[in-house]
């Protein structure tokens, strides 16, 4: 399984950004599909996470400025930030999650920059 991640860069506060993933390679679908991120110096947290039937849970702190959703068929999703804060600035991981024979799988993307600028 490969999650490709795009659309990281460097952006003013108060801008947007649209982060995509698309998986590829699984043969399967995914229970969940979502988003992490990780500051320097700080744990990777969670983002945003969409399941299959679309329940959304965002952060606190991105709640009303994030969007995340998801196309099955394709096994893609999509984060539209807006309002961006510098707070924001982190490297994001796409993450994929498949309960499979009573297992959960965790699969990760190569993370992307989002840097907001103040």
């Amino acid at each position: 399984v490969q999650l490709q991640a795009s659309g990281g860069g460097l952006v003013q506060a108060g801008g947007s950004l649209r982060l995509s993933c698309a998986a590829s390679g699984s043969g399967f679908s995914f229970n969940a599909m979502g988003w992490y991120r990780q500051a320097p110096g700080k744990e990777r947290e969670l983002v945003a996470s969409i399941t299959s039937d679309d329940n959304t849970d965002y952060a606190d702190s991105v709640k009303g400025r994030f969007t995340i959703s998801r196309d099955n068929a394709k096994n893609t999703v999509v984060l539209q930030m807006n309002s961006l804060k510098p707070g924001d600035t982190a490297v994001y991981y796409c993450n994929a999650r498949s309960r499979r024979s009573g297992r959960w799988y965790n699969y990760w993307g190569q993370g992307t920059q989002v840097t907001v600028s103040s």
